[in-house]
């Protein structure tokens, strides 16, 4: 009796090729994720840089309305710095400063803690327009806005970014 038993063997275990493409796949996966954290970065970069901008806007305006008699003291183009009168200094100078030495005081000090806050001090630009009221209505409009550029970290180049205000007061 000769019986010839055919054996056939299971492979076991993983070949060459599904390994590779196990690699492959993990790999683009691995791709994706990193992309997805660059951008995230480049976004909270920029978010960051506009939460400045927003607080700052909001830092002159509180000032404006902590001094209502000089509000047109504060009006400023984007080359105009305001004064140094030394009001913020000491309380001794804020007593001896007129409300108009004290919008001129806090303008010069909001505007250079902006070009310190935001980068590209060359492009960082403010303005604060103030229209008076045309009766018979009784307000100002006041429109605060600032300019900064950045870089644009898809292109390399410069982006230029801005954040405004208008409020009546």
């Amino acid at each position: 009796m000769n019986m010839h038993i055919n054996i056939k063997h299971k492979q076991k275990g993983f070949s060459l090729i599904e390994a590779l493409v196990a690699f492959l796949i993990l790999s683009v996966g691995m791709l994706g994720i990193a992309s997805l954290q660059t951008m995230s970065l480049k976004s909270g970069h920029t978010a960051a840089l506009r939460t400045v901008a927003v607080v700052k806007v909001d830092e002159i305006l509180e000032s404006m309305r902590s001094n209502p008699t000089a509000v047109i003291n504060y009006a400023a183009g984007e080359a105009d710095m305001g004064t140094d009168n030394g009001c913020s200094q000491t309380t001794v100078a804020a007593a001896t400063c007129t409300p108009a030495q004290m919008a001129l005081d806090e303008l010069f000090r909001w505007k250079s803690s902006l070009i310190e806050a935001l980068p590209n001090n060359a492009a960082t630009t403010a303005s604060v327009v103030i229209t008076p009221p045309a009766p018979p209505a009784t307000m100002n409009l006041v429109v605060v806005s600032v300019n900064w550029s950045e870089r644009d970290l898809d292109t390399g180049n410069a982006a230029s970014m801005s954040y405004s205000v208008a409020i009546q007061m």
